[in-house]
């Protein structure tokens, strides 16, 4: 097991650079009731240098996705009585996403059974590299063999919990024993493990970045869905998935350590720590 604490280049834009091509993001997040997951991820992937950024949301909730964001468009998907996605929604996903160089889903989607089983469908068809968090996590609970069918990156971002039912083992166990845990479901799963303790580790079948960036002040609720944002974005504008995660963690961590200066960590909300991501990339490029 390979220690990497170098962190990945971040490049200039260049000076002929257009929307197209500084990264095609989707994104497959919401529900009624937790539309703010949505909202948060899909600015964060904005925030963290994506051109151009699509929200698939639950028709029923494509009103409240379109009044809150002004840079990214909004697509709607079939939804159940309650709000969310319907497993009808499987029928044209992969086609709406084959142009886009990355795809994340799971941010506020709910664990309704129909929408589970749309997750558990679609993942593995989805040709693009995706990040997979929060509720899509969930339904691959019990079928997590459902990763070993996809050809492109993929990336899992959970917290212990998450992770403790994604590998049907006891949270301390998670917490005690983390990194090997995440290696060895790492290499079975043919995936990048972002597992979100303190500090965060990433993990690929052969090798793990422990962050250094980061303060109890993220210990909110959104945190999760900002950083999903950073990770997809990054992977949209190329960078590998090991790359993209560590660099992803860096970032996001860097951006709730300016937020710390400022406000400080009592009051820290999810929606600071995205404001402060422009100047984490900032300040990461003036260094290099």
């Amino acid at each position: 097991m390979e220690q990497i604490q170098t962190l990945p280049k971040l490049s200039p834009r260049k000076q002929n650079a257009h929307k197209g091509s500084c990264g095609k993001v989707f994104i497959i997040a919401g529900s009624r009731g937790m539309m703010g997951a949505a909202y948060l991820t899909t600015e964060s992937v904005l925030r963290s240098g994506a051109g151009l950024v699509t929200l698939a949301t639950p028709d029923s909730e494509q009103r409240v996705a379109a009044t809150k964001l002004t840079c990214a468009m909004t697509y709607p998907l079939p939804s159940t009585s309650t709000g969310a996605v319907s497993f009808m929604a499987r029928s044209n996903i992969v086609d709406v996403t084959n142009e886009c160089q990355a795809v994340a889903i799971g941010p506020g989607m709910s664990q309704h059974h129909y929408t589970q089983e749309f997750i558990y469908d679609v993942i593995p068809r989805l040709r693009a590299p995706i990040v997979i968090d929060a509720d899509a996590l969930n339904a691959l609970c019990d079928r997590s063999d459902v990763l070993k069918k996809r050809s492109a990156p993929t990336i899992v971002t959970p917290h212990p919990g998450e992770f403790s039912r994604l590998v049907g083992k006891p949270i301390n166990e998670i917490v005690e024993n983390g990194k090997e845990i995440a290696m060895q479901f790492a290499r079975d799963h043919n995936c990048v493990v972002v597992l979100k303790v303190a500090p965060a580790i990433v993990v690929s079948h052969d090798s793990y970045y422990e962050n250094t960036t980061g303060n109890p002040g993220m210990a909110t609720g959104g945190s999760g869905d900002v950083l999903t944002g950073v990770i997809t974005a990054l992977l949209a504008q190329g960078f590998s998935a090991f790359a993209a995660a560590q660099l992803g963690v860096y970032l996001h961590g860097a951006a709730g350590d300016l937020c710390k200066e400022y406000i400080g960590e009592y009051g820290m909300i999810a929606s600071d720590i995205l404001q402060f991501l422009p100047h984490a990339f900032q300040i990461h490029l003036s260094q290099e």
